[in-house]
């Protein structure tokens, strides 16, 4: 199962050399492909928590390490890839900023909660707040926009903000919610 877990990991680093290679080089693709391995990161993300419980070997030490690289994977990541797809203004960075410290919050709330909230095979019902894998959704939206050249920039307050830049500030406000319960699969 560690061995997903580190691919996870792997995969939201990789992202955010790809996104870096674009902002250098202006290729297209490298964005394309760092938004894509986020995706793969999920598929490891499910399955290190799958074949942890199927072999009973679920530890502490592997959810600190599942928390670790969904932070990279699901949080920082997604971060990059929207500031290189053009989520950069001062306004954009500190909405991005909130919703990786939203993330880091969710996890760490999950990982002190996590043993009450489990049933005696390990394994828990319901999340408090939405998971930080959900930041798939605004990062898909984020690069549909950058697709179609369309990340309607506005002014707020004499500083300027892209509208889709709202996706993360809502995704990472959904993270820590206390009252939203969502049922896990």
């Amino acid at each position: 199962a560690d061995l997903f877990t580190i691919a996870n990991g792997f995969c939201g680093v990789a992202a955010l050399f790809e996104a870096m290679g674009f902002l250098a080089t202006g290729d297209r693709r490298q964005l394309y492909v760092a938004a894509l391995l986020i995706p793969l990161a999920f598929v490891f993300d499910v399955l290190d928590g799958r074949i942890a419980r199927w072999r009973h070997a679920a530890s502490p030490m592997g959810r600190e390490m599942d928390s670790l690289a969904d932070v990279i994977s699901f949080g920082v990541a997604p971060a990059g890839i929207a500031f290189a797809a053009g989520l950069n203004s001062r306004l954009d960075q500190l909405i991005l900023m909130y919703f990786v410290g939203c993330g880091l919050s969710r996890l760490a709330r999950f990982n002190i909660t996590a043993d009450e909230l489990a049933t005696e095979t390990g394994k828990v019902h319901h999340f408090e707040g939405t998971p930080i894998p959900t930041s798939i959704v605004p990062l898909g939206l984020v690069m549909l926009a950058f697709y179609l050249g369309a990340l309607y920039p506005v002014r707020v307050l004499g500083a300027e903000l892209h509208l889709p830049v709202l996706l993360f500030f809502l995704s990472g406000s959904l993270m820590i919610s206390k009252t939203l319960k969502i049922p896990k699969l």
